[in-house]
């Protein structure tokens, strides 16, 4: 048996796996390891009784790059889905993104420029409170947002929902986690303005197992563990491997010798209901501050349409919960502030010695990624047969 590999991949998700796809392309063999007991990362999949439940949060497939969107309808087709969520504050609903439906639904307006109007009202008393303190520049996400939306949006649809997404209050926050608010002049409800979007039909683990087909994988191995054991990530389970594609957390990578880099997480109350239909929606977002969690999830309508959803007589619900990262959660979103990006900057600079090891994707680049530009910025790794 060949126990030699030109990539030891860690981590089975959509940039180890996409890698291993466009390898494969390329007459390269690998080997994809992942610590989890499936494949997919936080795109995985779980069916319940024909219901596929994105276990790790909703996902939806968004791009405006034609090859993304050719490349992966080859591997899986991708349904009409589109995302369209509704905030409910306080029991009323509203649409998002913020746009004609929402300005009528909070002010009553009916035309762009009585929503124009209504909106640089609201700005103008928060600029005027600013220039009042003598400030220039927002100086938190509180400011930031009331400058951009004004008083009323911000304090139903934002200051909650942000409050216990990033778990500090909107004026501890920095002010660019929320410099570009989509605002729409007109009655559309699509959150994207991407060309293309959609869902793979029969779910995520479709397009993971047709980019991982013909590649051989391992899941439940911890790559730390193994590397322990022999002291080289390039060599471990009895093999050898010329280059290292890593996706895991960065600061683990190098046993943390810069300091550890800080996370948001989430956790999910899931449940099964014996009714047809909960909320009608995808996502609803619960945007006040007393409502403990951020959004309800209802599964069943990322790929179920019109007759479809009263045809299946169950319905799968997840509540979502922003909390803090701590060692044994998943680690979803960077927390982008000075101390952690002068964190990060030490470890990529370590990354430079590493000739063998690219680093990729969420976690090794302590960066948030839609699943679109994880596939471009591998699709755009030129020659595999010489370059990587």
């Amino acid at each position: 048996m060949n126990n030699h590999f030109d990539y030891l991949i860690v981590g089975a998700g959509l940039f180890g796996s996409t890698f291993a796809y466009k390898a494969k392309q390329a007459g390269k063999r690998c080997l994809v390891i992942d610590r989890r007991n499936h494949l997919g990362g936080n795109i995985y999949c779980e069916e319940r009784d024909g219901i596929q439940v994105h276990k790790y949060g909703p996902h939806i497939f968004h791009t405006n790059n034609a090859d993304v969107w050719r490349l992966v309808n080859s591997i899986v087709p991708f349904n009409r889905y589109t995302n369209s969520p509704l905030a409910n504050y306080q029991g009323k609903l509203y649409n998002l993104p913020f746009n004609m439906n929402t300005f009528y639904q909070m002010w009553g307006v009916t035309t762009p420029e009585e929503a124009m109007k209504k909106l640089e009202e609201q700005r103008s008393e928060a600029l005027g409170r600013m220039q009042a303190e003598g400030v220039k520049e927002p100086r938190n996400l509180e400011e930031q947002a009331l400058v951009l939306i004004g008083k009323d949006i911000y304090e139903r649809l934002i200051k909650g929902y942000t409050e216990k997404q990033w778990g500090r209050p909107c004026n501890e926050l920095p002010a660019f986690i929320i410099r570009r608010l989509p605002v729409r002049f007109v009655f559309d409800n699509n959150y994207f303005n991407d060309t293309f979007q959609g869902v793979p039909i029969g779910g995520y683990n479709k397009l993971i197992d047709g980019l991982l087909s013909g590649v051989e994988t391992r899941t439940g191995v911890d790559f730390f563990a193994e590397r322990q054991k022999t002291g080289s990530s390039f060599n471990i389970l009895g093999m050898s491997f010329d280059k290292v594609v890593f996706t895991g957390r960065i600061d683990e990578y190098f046993d943390y010798r810069c300091g550890k880099l800080d996370y948001r997480t989430v956790r999910f109350e899931t449940e099964d209901l014996p009714i047809a239909n909960y909320q009608g929606n995808a996502v609803v977002n619960y945007t006040a501050r007393e409502v403990p969690y951020t959004r309800i999830i209802e599964h069943k309508h990322f790929d179920m349409f019109g007759p479809q959803v009263d045809a299946c007589p169950h319905t799968v619900i997840s509540r979502e919960y922003s909390v803090e990262w701590e060692e044994g959660l998943e680690p979803y979103y960077p927390v982008n502030d000075l101390r952690n990006s002068q964190i990060y900057a030490s470890y990529q600079q370590l990354t430079m010695a590493e000739k063998n090891v690219i680093f990729g994707g969420r976690l090794a680049e302590y960066k948030y990624y839609d699943m679109a530009p994880i596939i471009e910025k591998v699709m755009n790794m030129t020659d595999f047969a010489d370059s990587l």
